[in-house]
């Protein structure tokens, strides 16, 4: 099994399979391979992994002496000086067998619990749901707390292939091509007088005059801006939208749904309007709401509606009116995505204004 982070940026897939292929070797031999990043600077944002000294090829497969965790700025300069400490990756390869062995050694509640969760799982479409109640009984803790700073089987290969963790929206300045003036801009950006900045726009035109140094993040619900070494901070933000409870923190504008993804593109206290994709062959449930009542518009393909008793065909230009508390049904009977606009008005526009009464997805 190797196990890799899905926002990790890796500059030198050739250096990195080379890696790889030194790891496979220690572990068939049943040991726990990490990968430590041949550290450059003395960075005190990462965790360390100390090695055992090393004589001969610098590359080869060390045994891990200890995991440190983020060091002050003179013990980071203290690391980077030895040559025995590398970044933590976050990276692992190991035989299944050989980590559950380990699992099972130095958190065996973990183990159970996910084994628990397994029994009772079952299956959804594509998916495997694991029981709600017996994951959550297990321990909330990583694979390095677990097991990998525990057991006596950890190895660690040398890896220098162009890595960044992309932990901040700096890192994309860091790892990408910029401009003459030290500039990378994503998007509709109109720039005066700017240097060293990443401006990332997806929804509307950004303009900025005078920065020096900054990062302009521009998305359909919400704009970030921010000195590039104050990015990491934006966790704070998120913090504070938790304890407000704003929607933000939990739910992107584009919510995806078994049958397609829907976009609130307008809303007020008494009406809302979406943009509705459905894929060819879905369906969304059968279904009536207390409060509201919804207009369709089809703006692309066609779609089959079924409103009480009654099923109509509606083409591109067509429209439909469903009234408050009538059963309805969307359908993409066709080869091709669907794509219509729905009006929304009533008293209270909640998602949780769904009453179901059949669902080809399994929902309730």
């Amino acid at each position: 099994m190797l196990l890799l982070p899905a926002d990790h940026v890796i500059l030198d897939p050739a250096a990195f399979s080379t890696a790889v292929t030194a790891g496979q070797t220690a572990a068939d031999h049943g040991e726990l391979v990490t990968f430590g990043i041949t550290p450059t600077a003395p960075e005190t944002g990462y965790g360390y992994i100390r090695t055992q000294p090393q004589q001969g090829d610098t590359n080869a497969v060390r045994a891990v002496a200890e995991f440190v965790e983020k060091p002050d700025r003179q013990s980071a300069e203290r690391y980077l000086a030895s040559g025995d400490y590398f970044w933590n990756s976050g990276i692992f390869l190991f035989h299944a067998e050989s980590y559950l062995e380990e699992l099972e050694a130095q958190a065996p509640d973990i183990l159970a619990a996910c084994r628990k969760a397994l029994q009772k799982a079952v299956k959804d479409l594509d998916f495997i749901r694991l029981d709600a109640e017996a994951f959550c009984a297990s321990p909330s803790n990583s694979i390095d707390y677990a097991v990998m700073e525990k057991t006596s089987k950890a190895a660690l290969v040398p890896l220098d292939a162009g890595w960044n963790d992309v932990g901040a929206w700096s890192a994309l300045w860091e790892v990408q091509e910029r401009d003459a003036s030290g500039n990378i801009t994503k998007g509709d950006v109109l720039v005066h007088e700017v240097n060293n900045c990443y401006i990332h726009a997806t929804h509307r035109l950004v303009g900025a005059v005078g920065l020096e140094g900054h990062i302009i993040v521009e998305t359909a619900d919400a704009v970030f801006v921010a000195p590039r070494e104050c990015a990491q901070d934006v966790k704070v933000l998120v913090d504070e939208l938790k304890k407000r409870d704003r929607k933000e923190a939990l739910t992107h504008r584009r919510v995806c749904r078994p049958w397609g993804n829907y976009e609130t593109v307008d809303e007020s206290e008494r009406f809302k309007v979406k943009r509705i994709t459905v894929n060819p062959g879905a369906a969304l449930s059968l279904q009536k709401h207390h409060h509201r009542a919804e207009h369709w518009i089809v703006v692309k393909g066609t779609a089959l509606v079924t409103v009480e008793e009654q099923q109509i065909t509606l083409h591109e230009d067509q429209s439909t009116y469903i009234p408050v508390g009538a059963f309805h049904r969307l359908e993409n009977t066709t080869d091709t995505p669907l794509e219509l606009i729905e009006v929304q008005s009533g008293s209270y526009l909640g998602e949780d204004d769904i009453v179901r009464v059949d669902d080809r997805y399994g929902r309730q």
